[in-house]
């Protein structure tokens, strides 16, 4: 939840911003490529400085 991303157990917070814009990326891919079906992020860590997709699946018709 949000209160992760705040920060805890002496973690930093997570930057919002980058996850702004991996959202945002991920958004314009999916709009560019009308061929996917479905997909799936699935881990993403969030650090201070940026936000990384670890890995994909991608379903295409």
């Amino acid at each position: 939840g949000y209160p992760i991303l705040e920060g805890y157990r002496g973690q930093k917070p997570a930057s919002i911003p980058a996850l702004e814009k991996l959202i945002v990326k991920v958004s314009q891919f999916v709009e560019k490529n009308p061929h996917i079906k479905e997909l799936d992020l699935n881990p993403i860590f969030a650090y201070p400085d940026k936000a990384v997709a670890v890995d994909a699946r991608i379903i295409l018709e």
